[in-house]
């Protein structure tokens, strides 16, 4: 690998004293999966950075970035010693940032983050070498890391940013300063720390307060806060271009089809018509293909080359990524279908996740049960404040939930759904979901197909976890 970062680069962009003349080719804040050549960085949060340095040194990192020298580290070890590791931390984003000619786009949004960052990452990466954020790494130390890890010969980068409470979005914007900024959608998410949707909007918007001048804001049409966000983007000299299937939308969404494993959409890009497809169905995710055509075409790339990789992407781990799962050798006692949504939840992601789960199709006869059945395991959606067990039960009212045989909850607010449900697809209700990741090898059958979704916080990889153990799983042939 090219080098990243110098001792003297490095020492420059944070303030900090590097001892020896080391060169790192990446940058990592995990000892446990720091790569040979790494510049660990040894942050402060739940547990202590500095207790982990001489591991990092053992698994080959070049260098650490301290604030002191760890006990059972040699006094000439290769270090960047620093006042503040994740003050560091973040000048070292702002130098990554600073010395890189890239085209910056950076995402938020209530609901499709991270499929979006990723979908970005696919059509930009056929014109350019692209740069974009691992995982969801979209909070503070994230975006400074994505950008620390940037290679100077980046063409086009993606930057996914996150908050959980108010005034988070606009600092980590003004480190990643992007020319287009991207928001996918604003829903109840975080009622907790920001009381009401108003609150929520205007803190997406305040992306912004990055954004370079001359460069470009792209909002949801369909946003029942579009023109909370426009005033925003105005009040900070920002153009704005929109998205969605409203007539006023700059790229409109004119129709869309789904079926059971892909998505085709017709669209006017701000005035030239465009077909794409997408080998995942969803009609959120045409709305937000669409977002990602208009932040292409800002960015100065081609939008049809564009959309014609957006055919190759797939959904990310926990976000509808799809598993078939073997019963029995080579899948002889046939085999269950596995939607994989279990990263995170909100009633607007989950409305749009039980549309999509209505579209796929049982397998009869297959198993004990003659019939297959789609069946959805639910855990709890957190952070959605006073209103929380309400928003649980509405979830019943969802038109797309008549098409599912039978749900299966777990959770303390998920009772409230339970309850709601009419008695013939209200399936099991546990306290937690490891109880109910105990109960379904008994709850689930041959042919099936099940859908698992909930917030990260109420665990609900756990119950992906449960289904997977069923057999072997292997990822679903019509994906990607």
């Amino acid at each position: 690998m090219s080098a990243l970062w110098s001792a003297e680069d490095a020492a420059r962009a944070t303030g900090g004293r590097a001892q020896g003349d080391w060169v790192a080719t990446g940058v990592s804040i995990d000892s446990r999966s720091v790569a040979p050549g790494d510049l660990f960085i040894a942050l402060s949060d739940q547990r202590d950075g500095h207790d982990f340095v001489a591991a990092a040194l053992e698994r080959g990192a070049a260098a650490a970035m301290v604030s002191r020298i760890p006990e059972g580290v040699s006094g000439d070890a290769p270090l960047l010693i620093v006042a503040d590791t994740f003050q560091a931390l973040q000048d070292l984003g702002r130098a990554g940032r600073a010395r890189c000619n890239a085209r910056v786009i950076a995402v938020t949004g209530s609901v499709g983050k991270t499929g979006t960052k990723e979908m970005l990452r696919t059509a930009l990466a056929a014109q350019g070498r692209t740069h974009a954020a691992e995982k969801s790494y979209n909070n503070h130390w994230g975006v400074p890391l994505t950008l620390a890890r940037m290679p100077r010969d980046t063409q086009f980068a993606v930057i996914e940013i996150g908050m959980n409470a108010p005034r988070e979005i606009a600092p980590l914007a003004q480190i990643a300063q992007p020319h287009v900024g991207l928001i996918t959608t604003v829903a109840a998410v975080h009622l907790e720390a920001f009381g009401n949707v108003t609150g929520i909007a205007r803190e997406k918007a305040s992306l912004a307060e990055g954004i370079r001048p001359g460069g470009t804001l792209i909002l949801n049409r369909d946003s029942d806060t579009y023109d909370i966000q426009e005033q925003v983007a105005r009040d900070h000299a920002v153009e704005v271009l929109s998205f969605g299937s409203a007539p006023e939308a700059d790229y409109r969404l004119i129709s869309t089809h789904l079926s059971e494993s892909a998505t085709t959409a017709e669209a006017d890009c701000d005035g030239t018509p465009l077909l794409f497809r997408l080998d995942q169905p969803g009609r959120h995710l045409a709305q937000n293909a669409l977002g990602v055509l208009a932040g292409v075409d800002m960015l100065g790339a081609d939008i049809a080359r564009a959309a014609l990789a957006l055919a190759t992407w797939s959904a990310p781990e926990g976000r509808g990524a799809r598993w078939v799962i073997d019963l029995g050798p080579g899948g002889i006692d046939g085999t269950v279908l596995l939607i994989d949504e279990s990263y995170n939840a909100n009633p607007a992601a989950m409305a749009a996740a039980i549309e999509v789960f209505a579209l796929t199709q049982p397998v009869d006869g297959m198993g004990r049960v003659t019939r297959g059945r789609r069946i959805a395991v639910l855990a709890d959606m957190l952070e959605l404040g006073p209103t929380a067990e309400a928003l649980h039960a509405d979830l019943a009212a969802i038109p797309a939930l008549e098409q599912i045989d039978i749900v299966h909850t777990a959770g303390p607010l998920m009772r409230a759904l339970h309850d709601r449900l009419p008695p013939a697809k209200r399936g099991q209700w546990h306290a937690d979901t490891a109880a109910l990741a105990q109960a379904l090898p008994r709850l689930i059958d041959a042919g099936d197909v099940v859908m698992c979704k909930g917030s990260n916080g109420s665990k609900a990889g756990l119950l992906v976890d449960a289904v997977k153990k069923l057999g072997t799983p292997r990822p679903f042939a019509g994906q990607g």
